[in-house]
C-alpha cells in the first residue's frame, strides 16, 4: 500500500527552483507523490501558448526528480478525470491559486470525491513566464 497519494499537477516549462519547491513540499505531505505534466495540448488550450520544451522532455526531467514517485503525461482538461485515472488524495497547487475562480473550483470538484486541496507557496522571483521574457529580450 502507498499510504497517502499526493498529486503534483504543473506544465514544469523552463523547468526551475518554483518547481522543485512545489515537488519538495508536496512529497513532504504525502507518501506517494505522483507528479502531472500537462501535455503541450493541454497547456496550450490553458495558457494560450504551447510550452517552450516538449511534454516528453518534460515528464523526462520530472521523471528523474528524487521527490516525485512517478510521472503522468495528464491529456484531459479536468483534474477530476485524472483522478479517476490515478487516484490521489491530495492535489498540490501553488498558492497563486488560492481564491481564484480556478482554485474555487478545483476544491468544489475534489470536496465532491473526497480529495483534499493543499496550496503550497508559490516562488514569486522565478516563473516560467519569466524565463520565456527574458529569453524573448535576450533573442530580440
Amino acid at each position: 500500500m502507498r499510504g497517502c497519494v499526493g498529486y503534483a499537477p504543473g506544465v514544469y516549462d523552463l523547468f526551475h527552483i518554483g518547481h522543485l519547491n512545489i515537488l519538495r513540499r508536496a512529497r513532504e505531505r504525502c507518501d506517494y507523490l505522483i507528479a502531472g505534466v500537462v501535455s503541450d495540448e493541454m497547456a496550450e488550450r490553458a495558457k494560450g501558448r504551447t510550452p517552450v520544451v516538449p511534454t516528453s522532455e518534460r515528464l523526462e526531467i520530472v521523471q528523474h526528480i528524487v521527490f516525485v514517485d512517478e510521472a503522468i503525461v495528464e491529456v484531459v482538461p479536468r483534474k477530476l478525470d485524472t483522478w479517476r485515472e490515478h487516484p490521489f488524495d491530495i492535489i498540490f497547487k501553488g498558492d497563486d491559486w488560492r481564491g481564484t475562480a480556478k482554485g474555487d473550483r478545483l476544491e468544489h470538484d475534489f470536496a465532491a470525491v473526497g480529495v483534499a486541496v493543499c496550496y503550497l507557496p508559490y516562488t514569486i522571483h522565478t516563473s516560467s513566464t519569466l524565463l520565456r521574457e527574458a529569453l524573448h529580450h535576450a533573442a530580440s
